[in-house]
């Protein structure tokens, strides 16, 4: 399993609690689950701090 998997499986099991609190809860959980993705994507290297900074038309290189 992939630390991008893993952030994401521990992102959503952090806002599980947050399950039962209805719609505000079902965002709070999406929200942490991306969170945990992205961490999980940095910490394998598949990601770059730069990469969200960068513009997209290629002038930054």
């Amino acid at each position: 399993m992939s630390m991008a998997t893993t952030g994401m499986i521990a992102g959503m099991g952090l806002a599980f609690a947050g399950y039962f609190g209805g719609f505000g809860a079902f965002l709070l959980v999406a929200a942490l689950g991306a969170i945990g993705f992205v961490a999980g994507r940095f910490l394998d290297g598949d990601l770059e701090l730069g990469d969200f900074f960068r513009p997209r038309d290629g002038r930054g290189r």
